[in-house]
């Protein structure tokens, strides 16, 4: 079976898209929000536990080192970019053009998440490692367009700028990525044989839940929000992050990194945040239209990554370091 069709078949991409059409047939379906949140929690903790397990294994490597720079680099850089270029082909306020910038120079936890089980069920194994990566890939972004905002406009409070601080460095996907992942540094395999089964088999049934709690609200974003994103919003919506990606992959090639390592990196470069971001904007920039930033992130983006954009970076990884 082709490796894209393999992914589209798997319970919880199509858990994602059965929340897709219980949504645009008006279901009632829909999760509790605390229910919604407390699965978020829960991925994030095994994806980090995970990752923290896998590199006491690997040990230090100057992979890591290549990863997180690119990672991080990505993360502070492309937002200048993304804000310049939207500014050029679009009409947007200011405030919205900072945060959907900031929301493609951040990543997604999901599509991580995806894009890991999508690699390893084709015999690709990126290095656990990456799980920091992903921690490390969150605020840049989020600092980035902190600065484009305030941009020839005086700064803000010192009393502002420690709540917004706090939001980003501290918000609960980022304590319980970097906090998680650090455990499973320290316990080791040790650790994973007593968290095995909430770590393992569990995890799928909760990705299914959490994917059908995504569809449903893509769904509803795009239903209610369609006539607010324009033409240029949509094409960078998809073209920013495959362009991304595809820097990405060019420079994993070019340091060295493992085929895995490569790919993963370029899934997360070609992702969007729709947890993060909107949290630290909402905060720094609440005049911002998150019927714009969320919605591209979410109802475009997301959907567009799970049914081409893994399987085109793992393919060209493949090809690449074939």
């Amino acid at each position: 079976m082709p490796a894209a069709l393999d992914l589209l078949t798997s319970p919880a991409i199509l858990f994602f898209f059965v929340g897709v059409v219980a949504a645009l047939a008006r279901s009632d379906l829909k999760l509790p929000e605390a229910t919604s949140k407390t699965l978020s929690l829960y991925l994030m903790l095994c994806i980090g536990f995970k990752g923290g397990v896998e590199a006491r294994a690997a040990g230090l490597s100057a992979d890591l080192g290549l990863a997180t720079l690119i990672g991080v680099g990505f993360s502070a850089l492309m937002p200048v970019v993304g804000f310049f270029l939207l500014r050029r082909i679009t009409r947007l306020d200011k405030p919205t053009l900072a945060a959907l910038a900031a929301t493609y120079g951040s990543v997604s936890v999901v599509t991580f998440a995806a894009g890991q089980q999508h690699l390893v069920a084709t015999g690709v194994e990126p290095g656990g490692y990456m799980a920091a990566v992903l921690a490390m890939m969150e605020t840049p972004a989020i600092l980035t367009a902190l600065l484009l905002l305030n941009a020839g406009k005086g700064a803000p409070s010192a009393a502002e700028r420690g709540v917004i601080l706090r939001e980003v460095f501290v918000n609960a996907a980022a304590v319980m990525l970097i906090g998680s992942f650090v455990v499973g540094l320290i316990s080791g395999e040790a650790g994973m044989t007593r968290l095995d089964l909430f770590v393992g088999p569990l995890f799928q049934g909760a990705l299914c839940l959490f994917l059908l709690d995504l569809g449903l609200t893509a769904a509803r974003r795009l239903m209610a929000d369609a006539g607010r994103l324009s033409p240029g919003v949509l094409g960078f919506a998809i073209g920013f992050p495959v362009a991304s990606a595809l820097t990405a992959l060019m420079l994993a090639r070019l340091v060295g990194l493992g085929e895995g390592d490569a790919a993963l990196l370029a899934i997360l470069c070609g992702s969007a945040s729709y947890i993060a971001v909107p949290a630290a904007m909402r905060l720094a920039a609440p005049e911002a239209d998150e019927g714009v930033y969320v919605s591209a992130s979410l109802a475009v983006t997301f959907p567009f990554n799970l049914v081409l954009g893994i399987p085109l970076y793992a393919g060209l990884a493949a090809w690449a370091w074939g």
